[in-house]
Protein backbone atom coordinates (compact mmCIF):
# COMPACT_ATOMS: atom_id res chain seq x y z
CA UNK A 1 0.00 0.00 0.00
CA UNK A 2 1.34 3.42 -0.98
CA UNK A 3 0.87 6.28 1.45
CA UNK A 4 1.89 9.87 0.84
CA UNK A 5 2.78 12.19 3.71
CA UNK A 6 3.03 15.92 3.13
CA UNK A 7 4.79 18.53 5.24
CA UNK A 8 5.81 22.16 5.09
CA UNK A 9 2.58 24.13 4.90
CA UNK A 10 1.82 27.13 7.07
CA UNK A 11 1.19 30.85 7.29
CA UNK A 12 3.48 33.25 5.45
CA UNK A 13 3.40 36.93 4.59
CA UNK A 14 3.07 38.09 0.98
CA UNK A 15 6.43 37.91 -0.73
CA UNK A 16 7.59 35.11 1.54
CA UNK A 17 8.60 31.54 0.78
CA UNK A 18 7.57 28.03 1.78
CA UNK A 19 8.75 24.59 0.80
CA UNK A 20 6.39 21.64 0.64
CA UNK A 21 7.58 18.05 0.78
CA UNK A 22 5.76 14.83 0.03
CA UNK A 23 7.18 11.37 0.65
CA UNK A 24 5.76 8.04 -0.43
CA UNK A 25 6.09 5.14 1.97
CA UNK A 26 5.90 1.48 1.13
CA UNK A 27 7.89 -0.93 -1.00
CA UNK A 28 8.01 1.29 -4.04
CA UNK A 29 10.26 1.43 -7.07
CA UNK A 30 9.75 3.52 -10.17
CA UNK A 31 7.17 6.21 -9.45
CA UNK A 32 5.96 7.85 -12.64
CA UNK A 33 4.77 11.48 -12.60
CA UNK A 34 4.76 13.49 -9.39
CA UNK A 35 2.39 16.44 -9.24
CA UNK A 36 1.23 19.22 -6.99
CA UNK A 37 -2.40 20.36 -7.08
CA UNK A 38 -4.11 23.03 -5.05
CA UNK A 39 -7.65 23.90 -4.15
CA UNK A 40 -8.73 27.28 -2.84
CA UNK A 41 -12.09 27.83 -1.13
CA UNK A 42 -14.87 28.02 -3.69
CA UNK A 43 -12.56 27.19 -6.58
CA UNK A 44 -11.84 24.11 -8.63
CA UNK A 45 -8.77 22.02 -7.93
CA UNK A 46 -5.96 22.98 -10.28
CA UNK A 47 -2.66 21.44 -11.33
CA UNK A 48 0.15 23.67 -10.11
CA UNK A 49 3.28 21.80 -11.17
CA UNK A 50 4.39 18.39 -12.37
CA UNK A 51 7.67 16.53 -12.84
CA UNK A 52 8.21 13.29 -14.76
CA UNK A 53 10.80 10.61 -13.97
CA UNK A 54 13.33 12.26 -16.30
CA UNK A 55 13.00 15.59 -14.55
CA UNK A 56 10.94 17.41 -17.17
CA UNK A 57 8.64 19.92 -15.51
CA UNK A 58 5.37 21.69 -16.08
CA UNK A 59 4.06 24.81 -14.32
CA UNK A 60 0.74 26.54 -14.34
CA UNK A 61 0.99 30.00 -15.80
CA UNK A 62 -0.02 31.54 -12.46
CA UNK A 63 3.09 30.16 -10.69
CA UNK A 64 5.65 30.13 -13.52
CA UNK A 65 8.87 31.78 -12.38
CA UNK A 66 7.90 31.70 -8.68
CA UNK A 67 7.48 28.00 -7.91
CA UNK A 68 9.93 25.18 -8.50
CA UNK A 69 9.15 21.46 -8.43
CA UNK A 70 11.82 18.82 -7.91
CA UNK A 71 12.04 15.16 -6.99
CA UNK A 72 14.37 12.73 -5.29
CA UNK A 73 13.78 9.31 -6.80
CA UNK A 74 15.86 7.53 -4.17
CA UNK A 75 13.77 8.99 -1.38
CA UNK A 76 10.45 8.80 -3.32
CA UNK A 77 9.97 12.44 -2.46
CA UNK A 78 8.70 15.45 -4.36
CA UNK A 79 9.24 19.07 -3.35
CA UNK A 80 7.56 22.34 -4.18
CA UNK A 81 9.59 25.46 -3.49
CA UNK A 82 7.26 28.44 -3.44
CA UNK A 83 8.75 31.93 -3.61
CA UNK A 84 7.25 35.41 -3.93
CA UNK A 85 4.01 34.08 -2.51
CA UNK A 86 0.81 36.02 -3.09
CA UNK A 87 -2.51 35.99 -1.21
CA UNK A 88 -4.07 34.24 -4.22
CA UNK A 89 -1.72 31.30 -3.62
CA UNK A 90 -3.69 30.53 -0.45
CA UNK A 91 -5.07 27.01 -0.80
CA UNK A 92 -4.75 23.42 0.32
CA UNK A 93 -1.91 21.84 -1.63
CA UNK A 94 -2.01 18.14 -2.52
CA UNK A 95 0.78 15.97 -3.86
CA UNK A 96 -0.10 13.22 -6.32
CA UNK A 97 2.09 10.35 -7.43
CA UNK A 98 1.35 7.98 -10.25
CA UNK A 99 2.54 4.46 -9.55
CA UNK A 100 1.64 1.34 -11.51
CA UNK A 101 -1.06 3.36 -13.33
CA UNK A 102 -2.76 4.44 -10.13
CA UNK A 103 -2.82 7.95 -8.67
CA UNK A 104 -2.10 8.32 -4.97
CA UNK A 105 -2.93 11.52 -3.12
CA UNK A 106 -1.41 13.13 -0.06
CA UNK A 107 -3.54 14.37 2.81
CA UNK A 108 -3.17 18.03 1.86
CA UNK A 109 -1.18 20.90 3.36
CA UNK A 110 -2.71 24.28 4.10
CA UNK A 111 -0.79 27.25 2.73
CA UNK A 112 -2.03 30.66 3.83
CA UNK A 113 -0.51 33.85 2.48
CA UNK A 114 -1.62 36.83 4.51
CA UNK A 115 -0.25 39.87 6.26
Amino acid sequence: QVQLVESGGGLVQPGGSLRLSCTASGNIFGINDMDWYRQAPGKQRELVAAVNPDGATYYAESVEGRFSISRDNFKNTVYLQMNSLKPEDTAVYFCVMNYLNLDYWGQGAQVTVSS
